[in-house]
């Protein structure tokens, strides 16, 4: 982890022998006492820690110097058809390492239901993966998540001058790099489940006023998809 993240409760307490940061500090690290380690508050500023303690039983103990609050995150929200687990899982990591606004993880016509009943999603897991993906970032700042929604209930809601695109390797005529963008003050991007939107899904975008486009001729995983579009979109806006 290239930046240990807290919330604000655990700042300046020990942490115990078993926290995987206590023994990346320990072990990874390998911080003495006096020595100084990146930290963060979860959704707020950076500075640093100071090692004060290492006692025997493997807990360390710190004390903590922040910044300031760090900028919010860009305007831009994932729309996404819930996939299996374990690409969700890459997804919420590599989205917030990124950096993104939003990702709703949306009920599609062709995904698999059972995705939706996920212990990732009930357990609390899926907090943990925007940890590890913030603090591969070196960034504070979480996106909001939302899970298991039908997809016209979450574009409901979307801002009304937020600019639209959805991905569609068979229906979009034009490629996200050459697609006209309009001045708007926020932008969603929608990704499909892994097998694709069906046609309720397309007319259900369609008339929220979504654009279709296209990433090449390649097909590709949905967490990869996700990575190269968020990437070129927030280059073109200048988001980066």
């Amino acid at each position: 982890m290239n930046l240990v993240l807290f919330t604000r409760a655990e700042i300046d307490r020990a942490l115990p022998a078993a926290d995987p940061r206590a023994r990346h500090l320990r072990e990874v690290l390998r911080r003495g006492v006096g020595e100084e380690f990146d930290l963060g508050v979860i959704d707020g500023p950076r500075g640093k820690g100071r090692i004060t303690g290492l006692p025997a039983d493997g807990t360390v103990q710190f004390s903590t110097t922040l910044g300031t609050e760090p900028p919010p995150l860009p305007p831009l929200q994932l729309v996404i058809g819930l996939p299996r687990p374990q690409t969700a899982r890459k997804i919420l990591q590599e989205g917030t390492a990124l950096g993104v606004g939003a990702l709703h993880f949306v009920v599609t016509g062709r995904m698999d239901p059972n995705y939706a009943q996920s212990t990732l999603w009930s357990s609390g897991e899926w907090c943990e993966h925007l940890v590890e993906g913030a603090q591969q970032a070196f960034c504070t700042r979480l996106p909001a998540v939302t899970s298991g929604r039908p997809l016209a209930a979450v574009l409901s809601e979307l801002p009304p001058d937020a600019l639209r695109l959805a991905l569609d390797n068979y229906e979009a005529a034009t490629g996200l790099a050459d697609v006209t963008l309009p001045v708007s003050p926020s932008a969603v991007l929608a990704l499909g489940p892994e097998r694709g939107w069906g046609d309720s899904d397309r007319a259900v975008l369609r008339a929220a006023g979504f654009t279709l486009v296209h990433l090449g001729g390649r097909v590709l995983r949905v967490e990869t998809a996700t990575v190269a579009a968020v990437a070129i979109l927030k280059a073109r806006l200048g988001w980066l």
